[in-house]
């Protein structure tokens, strides 16, 4: 029996065309994955069969009902959770909840049954802010939101996006769960490992679908796109004069307190110049705080920690002045054109007009983007972004950068060459300082930490790590350490 049925759907923003006579169905009960790299079009499609935008031609059916003509009967019938949570930040877990099942008509008592295996996991942090939520029990509660109402079809637009390794094993977890009950789910995913876990798969590129099949043929099929050649490069450590390693980063006994909670409990390390050093840990683990501590953003509570020679504490704007910022929502401005971001940071970084000037050209070349220049930030597809916020965080040449989850959300491909901007930064003596979720990633850093309920639990190179554990790969290394976490939710 068919749940869903798209025919012929397109869909055009100006000259820019999001979809071109998209056809696929999916069964009642599957679980159906949507993938693609991005700007492919997905969202738009997933919005299309939600209702809430409209095709410029083609039909698409959900559950029997039109999705132009039956607008109201679809939506008592599916659930969605966007790209980016659909939570109210300042609402608590309980209001979030009670908002959107008000929102499709019933309440968190009728339709309790429908998310009690979800949600008993996160209650006893009902009255917390959604904003303060670790990312997955953000997950958590965006999908008992999106289930409130008992939907026959589920809709999941990257749900694990920024969400660490455990998480999204334990999401996919209750997916097929949700699955034995006989719901109908789409979901996308940058993440081949969760590709695996679907049923069939389209490939969505450039708005067109290029083959519809079982995951495994489809990544062996599209390989070119979904698994690109490793990138090779020699370790740092091995190959560096006496001379050349001299620490770009000193911590000792470094501690941030927020009351009784230590969100960082006493971490000593050092990371040598022209490192490649991967910070990595579970949501809540304390990567960030660390990382902000670094950076000059925010004080320690103790302990001491030094930055390209400059003490955290007491030199905080000399040790801004030396590095390079790119968080996980990126540091650059929307409504600001490519061009105008990068002068915009240059002169932030002290840098003068005539070598802004001839940089920027230099710059714009490398990425390719000479007929971008004068394209808003906002229309720029994420993975286009992500490469230029790390150009622009790196524009000074600083002695360290600090990228926190660089990478979320973006295609193998688009990642790669992500982190071969990252290999020239960190030959030409960027220390390269990098929180990511993917664990493929850790293997390509020179040496990785893993913290652990605010601890550093490992620290090592990737094939010392997987030596000591005796375990295949780091994400097998990870997922070891990480559930022995205590601190439950924070």
């Amino acid at each position: 029996m068919i749940s869903i049925e798209a025919k012929n759907i397109s869909k055009t923003y100006g000259r820019v065309q999001a979809l071109r006579d998209v056809s696929f169905t999916v069964e009642k009960g599957e679980l159906f994955g949507l993938i693609g790299p991005d700007g492919a079009g997905k969202t738009s499609l997933y919005r299309i069969l939600c209702t809430l935008l409209l095709p410029e031609s083609g039909t698409a059916t959900v559950d029997g009902f039109d999705t132009v003509r039956q607008m109201k009967e679809i939506r008592r019938r599916v659930g969605y959770m966007p790209g980016r949570f659909s939570l109210y930040q300042d609402l608590t877990v309980e209001e979030n909840l009670k908002f959107f099942a008000t929102l499709f008509g019933t309440t968190v008592e009728e339709g309790y049954d429908s998310i009690r295996a979800i949600y008993s996991q996160i209650e006893r942090f009902k009255d917390r802010r959604a904003g303060a939520l670790s990312g997955g029990m953000k997950q958590k509660l965006a999908l008992s939101c999106a289930l409130v109402h008992s939907p026959s079809v589920l809709f999941l637009d990257e749900p694990t996006t920024g969400v660490d390794p455990v998480s999204r094993k334990e999401f996919w977890e209750m997916l097929s769960k949700l699955k034995e009950r006989g719901i109908t789910i789409v979901a996308s995913t940058p993440y081949l490992d969760e590709v695996r876990c679907c049923e069939r798969v389209a490939f969505l590129d450039q708005g067109c679908i290029r083959g519809i099949d079982t995951p495994e043929a489809i990544l062996s099929r599209f390989g070119d796109v979904f698994n690109p050649p490793g990138i090779e490069r020699k370790n740092v450590l091995t190959t560096q004069q006496p001379a050349e390693t001299e620490n770009a980063v000193e911590v000792e006994h470094l501690v941030k307190a927020f009351g009784s909670f230590h969100a960082v409990d006493d971490i000593s390390f050092t990371v040598k110049k022209g490192e490649i050093f991967g910070f990595l840990g579970a949501n809540g683990a304390g990567k960030t705080t660390a990382m902000r501590m670094l950076a000059g953003l925010s004080q320690p509570t103790s302990g001491t920690g030094r930055v390209c020679g400059y003490d955290i504490r007491t030199e905080y704007e000399q040790v801004k002045r030396h590095i390079g910022y790119m968080s996980q929502r990126f540091s650059l401005y929307d409504d600001l054109t490519v061009s105008e971001n990068i002068r915009l940071f240059a002169g932030i970084y002290g840098m003068k007009d005539e070598e802004i000037k001839s940089k920027t050209e230099q710059l714009l070349r490398q990425l390719r983007f000479e007929e971008h220049a004068n394209d808003l930030v906002g229309s720029l597809p994420l993975g286009w972004k992500q490469k230029l916020a790390f150009s622009v965080s790196i524009f000074h040449e600083p002695g360290v950068v600090f990228l926190d989850e660089p990478t979320g959300g973006v295609d193998p491909a688009t990642r790669r060459q992500f982190w071969e901007l990252i290999y020239d930064a960190a030959q030409r003596g960027i220390t390269v300082f990098v929180t990511t979720h993917y664990m493929d990633e850790a293997e390509y850093c020179d040496r990785i930490s893993i913290m652990v309920d605010g601890k550093i639990s490992a620290l090592g190179t990737p094939d010392e790590l997987k030596q000591h554990y005796h375990l295949p790969d780091i994400d097998h290394v990870f997922t070891y350490l990480a559930r022995q976490a205590t601190r439950g939710g924070d």
